[in-house]
């Protein structure tokens, strides 16, 4: 019989090894979505090709798009002041997220009230498009949903800046969410 080695324990774990083991967790936790959105783009691909609908809003989707990599910018802010202890900007900057990324999801939801008509989800591309978005709106609104719990928390002064890693792990998330937006977003509005 093998006993077991408190320092795989993560209740035994230095703060030092705790992090890196957080911090793996969600690099393989964003590797399975990744896989997930990747199988999405690739049923686009089959099912359609190239083929994108006239009558998707171009406009709509720059600007969606724009608002969200403004977003993750501001994301970013907030990841880069809670680390220097600046909790005020923290706030600030974990707010304006919350905006913008509420913005974006309500610019899908326009997005998805005109779409309904033109292709609905009945056809090979509306069935596509509103897969695709819809996952992706999915991950906004959890990403949304974290973003708040820590705001609310930072607010509260539950976490000090040496321990930035929830900031630091909603962040990366949101990071994620963007980066899937950035394939999305051509693979669905750019291609002809």
């Amino acid at each position: 019989m093998t006993t077991a080695n408190p320092e795989v324990h993560s209740e035994h774990a230095s703060p030092k090894q705790r992090l890196a083991i957080n911090r793996l967790g969600l690099w393989l936790f964003i590797l399975s979505e990744s896989m997930l959105f990747a199988g999405l783009l690739m049923v686009r691909f089959s099912l359609l090709g190239t083929y994108t609908a006239e009558e998707l809003s171009q406009i709509t989707g720059l600007i969606i798009t724009v608002i969200l990599l403004l977003s993750s910018f501001t994301a970013y802010q907030a990841e880069r002041s809670m680390r220097s202890g600046d909790v005020s900007r923290t706030k600030q900057y974990l707010l304006l997220t919350l905006g913008l990324g509420a913005i974006f999801t309500a610019g899908v939801a326009f997005e998805w009230y005109e779409a309904l008509e033109a292709f609905p989800p009945s056809t090979p591309f509306g069935s596509v498009f509103f897969t695709m978005t819809g996952l992706h709106a999915f991950h906004v609104i959890t990403g949304l949903v974290i973003i708040a719990i820590v705001y609310s928390r930072v607010r509260r002064a539950t976490y000090a800046s040496s321990d930035s890693w929830p900031v630091e792990a909603s962040v990366k998330y949101w990071h994620f969410v963007d980066v899937v937006w950035v394939f999305f977003y051509p693979a669905l509005y750019l291609l002809n």
